[in-house]
C-alpha cells in the first residue's frame, strides 16, 4: 500500500542533533572531494581524458570532483543505447517503474545530509537552501511515482452499446534532459525521473558547474534497481553535445531548464525536422523570470520588507523565482524601502559552510562579472541604497544590493540578472502597480502583499504569472502544493510537481473495440 503523499519536511538546524548530522555530512563529502566520475552509457562506466572540473564557488581552489566529458561519438553511442533500451523499458509495468522511484527516494532520505552538504560545497548553497533542494528532489521522486500510479490505467472515456473505448497514455521515446546549476539536485532529478517513470529512456546532460551531484544521483538510481540504458549520464559541452542531441532525429523530446536565450535556441533547433525524423519533437522548457513583489498601501509593511529581502537574496538571488523587482504603492514606498535596506545591511555573506552566513557565493566568475556589471548599470539608472560590493579573490561573493527609484522600463527592472540585486519602483496606486508588474516579457512568479480583499481578487485575475502568492514571498514552491512553471518567456508553463506534468512526457492513444 502506498501512503498518501506528504512533502519531505525541512530540517530544523536549531536542533543540535540535526546540526551535528549536517556537520557529519560535510565531513563525509570532504572525504571524497576531488574524485573522478565516469560517463554512464548503457550501464557501462566510461572514462575520458577530457574532464569537466567542478570547483567550490566559495573557494575556487577547492576541486569538488572531475567528470568525464562526452564527445559527439559518445553522445551518439548513448543515443543508440537509449533508443534500443526504450523497446523494453516502455513495456515495464508502471508500478515497477514507480517502485524504483520510491526506493531511490528512500536511499536519498537516508543520505539526506550528505547530499545537502555536497550542494553546500558544489553549488555554494547555505544549509537551509541545500536542505530544501534535497527535500525537493525526494518530493519529485515520491510525487511523480504516485502520479504514474494514477495515470497508469488512462482516463475514462464514453462507450456506446456494442463498443468499448479506452484512452491510455504511452511513452514518447528518448528524451534529452538538460538541467540547471541553481537547483542541481531537485530539478536535475525531477526532470529525469518524470521522463523515466513515464516509460521513456533519457540522456542526462547536467550543468557543467554542478555535475558531481548528478553523478551521485545516477549512482542512486542504479542502486535503486533502474535497468542499464534507461538513464545515460553524458555531461558535455552545450555547443558540441547539447546541440547534437537536440538536433538528433531519434530525439523525441527535450526537457530543459535554464536561461531564456538558451531555451529559445533549443526551441528553434527542435522545431527543425532532420533527415530520418518521423515526429515533431516536444519541448518542455523552464526559462527564467523577472519576478515582482507588489506592496499595496493597505499591507503589513514588516511582512512586505521581510518578503522582499528573503525572496531577493535567498541563495544569492540565483533562482528563476527570485524577487528582482519590488513595486510599491507610493503611500508606503519610503517606509518599505527603508526597512528593506535595514534588513539587507544585517545580512552576512561568506562561505555557506558557516551557518552565520545568510548568503554564500554566486556560482562562478562569469556570473560574478555579469552581476557586478548590472550593479553599475543600476547605479546609473536609479538610487543606490545598499550593497554593491563584490570580491572574487577567493570565491565569488557579491553583497546583497538594492537600487531604488527606478523607472519601470529601466534595464534593471526588465532584464534577468540572476544575482542578489533588487530594484524598487514606485506606483501611483494598486492598478498602476499591477500594470508595472505585468510589463516584462516574463511571467513566472509574483507576490502581492495586501490586506485588501478586492485587490487580492483583482490580482488573482490580472497579475499574469504562472505562480502567484499572496502575503508571502515569491520563492519556495513545494512539489504537489504549488505546481511550478511560468507564462510568456518564462517557458512552456510545464507545471513541475503538478497534476499534468507527467502527461507531457507521454502521448494519448485511443483504442475502440466493436463487439
Amino acid at each position: 500500500m502506498v501512503l498518501p503523499y506528504k512533502h519531505e519536511p525541512f530540517t530544523n538546524f536549531k536542533d543540535e542533533e540535526n546540526k551535528a548530522a549536517y556537520l557529519e555530512g560535510l565531513k563525509l563529502v570532504g572525504s571524497y572531494l576531488g574524485q573522478d566520475y565516469p560517463l554512464v552509457i548503457g550501464g557501462e562506466k566510461i572514462t575520458t581524458e577530457d574532464k569537466i572540473v567542478s570547483y567550490n564557488p566559495a573557494n575556487k581552489e577547492e576541486v569538488i570532483g572531475r567528470v568525464s566529458k562526452a564527445s559527439r561519438d559518445l553522445a551518439e553511442q548513448a543515443m543508440k543505447v537509449a533508443d534500443e533500451t526504450f523497446k523494453t523499458w516502455k513495456k515495464v509495468k508502471p508500478e515497477s517503474r514507480a517502485d524504483i522511484l520510491f526506493r531511490a527516494a528512500a536511499i536519498i532520505r537516508r543520505r539526506k545530509h550528505e547530499f545537502s552538504a555536497l550542494l553546500t560545497k558544489e553549488a555554494g548553497k547555505p544549509w537551509n537552501e541545500a536542505d530544501a533542494d534535497t527535500a525537493e528532489a525526494i518530493d519529485f521522486l515520491e510525487f511523480y511515482a504516485r502520479q504514474m500510479l494514477k495515470l497508469k490505467d488512462g482516463v475514462p472515456v464514453e462507450s456506446r452499446p456494442g463498443e468499448y473505448n479506452q484512452y491510455n497514455y504511452v511513452p514518447l521515446g528518448v528524451g534529452i534532459i538538460i538541467s540547471p546549476w541553481n537547483f542541481p539536485f531537485a530539478i536535475m532529478a525531477g526532470t529525469a525521473v518524470a521522463a523515466i517513470v513515464t516509460g521513456n529512456t533519457v540522456l542526462l546532460k547536467p550543468a557543467s558547474t554542478t555535475p558531481i551531484v548528478a553523478a551521485k544521483f545516477v549512482e542512486v538510481m542504479e542502486e535503486a534497481g533502474l535497468p542499464a540504458g534507461v538513464l545515460n549520464f553524458v555531461p558535455g559541452n552545450g555547443a558540441e553535445v547539447g546541440d547534437y542531441l537536440v538536433d538528433h532525429p531519434r530525439t523525441r523530446f527535450i526537457s530543459f531548464t535554464g536561461s531564456r536565450d538558451v531555451g529559445i535556441r533549443i526551441f528553434e533547433r527542435a522545431s527543425k525536422v532532420n533527415e530520418g525524423q518521423i515526429w515533431l519533437k516536444r519541448v518542455i522548457a523552464e526559462m527564467g523570470g523577472k519576478d515582482t513583489i507588489v506592496v499595496d498601501s493597505d499591507a503589513d509593511l514588516e511582512l512586505a520588507a521581510q518578503s522582499i529581502v528573503k525572496s531577493a537574496f535567498g541563495f544569492s538571488g540565483q533562482k528563476c523565482s527570485a524577487c528582482s523587482r519590488a513595486v510599491i504603492v507610493e503611500d508606503v514606498y519610503d517606509q518599505v524601502l527603508a526597512r528593506a535596506v535595514e534588513l539587507t545591511k544585517e545580512l552576512q555573506v561568506g562561505d555557506p559552510v558557516d551557518t552565520s552566513n545568510f548568503m554564500g557565493p554566486v556560482i562562478d566568475n562569469n556570473s560574478f562579472k555579469k552581476i557586478m556589471d548590472y550593479i553599475e548599470i543600476g547605479k546609473q539608472e536609479g538610487k543606490f541604497m545598499a550593497g554593491g560590493e563584490g570580491d572574487n579573490s577567493k570565491g565569488f561573493f557579491v553583497q546583497p544590493t538594492i537600487i531604488a527609484d527606478l523607472d519601470p522600463k529601466a534595464r534593471l527592472m526588465q532584464e534577468e540578472i540572476f544575482g542578489p540585486v533588487v530594484g524598487f519602483s514606485k506606483a501611483k496606486d494598486f492598478d498602476h502597480a499591477l500594470e508595472i508588474a505585468n510589463n516584462t516579457e516574463y511571467g513566472l512568479t509574483g507576490a502581492v502583499i495586501t490586506n485588501n480583499r478586492a485587490h487580492i481578487e483583482k490580482a488573482r485575475e490580472e497579475f499574469h504569472v504562472g505562480n502567484l502568492y499572496f502575503n508571502r514571498g515569491c520563492t519556495g514552491a513545494i512539489v504537489g502544493y504549488q505546481p511550478f512553471g511560468g507564462f510568456n518567456m518564462s517557458g512552456t508553463d510545464s507545471k513541475a510537481g503538478g497534476p499534468d506534468y507527467l502527461v507531457q512526457h507521454m502521448q494519448g492513444k485511443t483504442t475502440s473495440e466493436m463487439f
